[in-house]
């Protein structure tokens, strides 16, 4: 949510759609690239979401920066995989997220990125 919510162009008015264009983009964005990427979500979709190159995970337990908490739990296990860059703009995970050895990408920069495919 935090690239989603990077950019106030009213994705509050419509969550899963935004979730859709989001993977969506990201998708289009991993083209190509051998680094394995996954969108985290806060809760599981509700409609079928897919992604041909993306893995799209979500948060095992609600609540407040449920998805930052997943991020977090699994960042070990990709640690130990190859290194990781995580894009976020919430302080909190970026402090604990580098804390653990992942680089951190600005949601704001990646967005950007997104939207310039």
């Amino acid at each position: 949510m935090n690239v989603i919510g990077s950019r106030p162009d009213g994705w509050w008015r419509d969550r899963d759609r935004a979730i859709r264009r989001l993977v969506g983009q990201v998708d289009r964005w991993a083209e190509g690239g051998r680094e394995r990427v996954t969108v985290m979500l806060e809760r599981e979709p509700r409609a079928g979401l897919r992604a041909e190159r993306v893995e799209i995970a979500w948060a095992s337990a609600g609540g407040a920066d449920a998805a930052d908490r997943e991020i977090l739990a699994r960042l070990p296990d990709w640690l130990a995989e190859d290194e990781v860059i995580v894009v976020t703009s919430d302080r909190d995970l970026r402090t604990k997220a580098i804390a653990a050895g992942a680089e951190v990408a600005p949601s704001r920069r990646f967005r950007a990125e997104l939207d310039s495919l």
